[in-house]
Formats: C-alpha cells, structure tokens, sequence
C-alpha cells in the first residue's frame, strides 16, 4: 500500500497549524513539510490550498513585495475553529498508536500488516 495516501489529513493539519500561527506561501509549505519527511511537489500542494480555501479553513490574497508576487494563505475563524477542535481527535489517536508501539513486545511489533 502507498502509506502517502494516508498522509494527505496530516498534510492539511500541518498546513492549517502553520496558517493559524502565521501566514504561509506554496513554496515556504513545501519546504516545511520537507523538514518533516513529506516530499510534495507545487502540484500536489497547491490543490490542497485550493481545497483547504473552498472549505472555508483558509483565506488567501495575493502579495507583492518588488517583484515578488505570491499568494498568501491565513486560516480563517472556521479554521482556527476546526484546528482546535481536531487537537483532541488527534491527540487521542497519536496517543493510542504510541502507546500500542510502547507496550506491544518487540516479536509482536515485527507481526504488523505493512
């Protein structure tokens, strides 16, 4: 199985975590979410914008600074909402699958489904 299909939630959690705390940009994202293992070109990233913004968890406008023109996204209110209502889901999840790595016997933890 392609594990990067499961990524896709953490993604967009990651992006709207980085919204809330600050505006960010396509190509800052991209190289962010490189520090944190996910390898995403501007063609898979920029549809997740788009689609975090159509939902209504980002807000975006165009910036110019010189010559430098880029679009900027900040979460909007419906964002920082939903942010902070998911913390608990995920921390609760995080939690469960850390714990069960913890305690699981190390012959059993080689047993998992890849």
């Amino acid at each position: 199985m392609d594990e990067r299909y499961l990524y896709a939630g953490l993604i967009r959690l990651h992006v709207l975590h980085h919204a809330v705390l600050e505006p960010v940009y396509g190509l800052a994202m991209i190289e962010e979410l490189a520090r944190h293992g996910y390898k995403l070109s501007a063609g898979t990233l920029y549809p997740i914008l788009h689609g975090m913004e159509e939902r209504g968890l980002l807000a975006s406008k165009e910036e110019h600074s010189g010559r430098v023109r880029r679009r900027v996204y900040r979460a909007t209110p419906a964002g920082r909402k939903a942010l902070e209502a998911v913390k608990h889901k995920v921390r609760e999840l995080f939690t469960e699958l850390l714990e069960d790595v913890a305690t699981r016997p190390a012959a059993r933890r080689s047993d998992r489904p890849r």
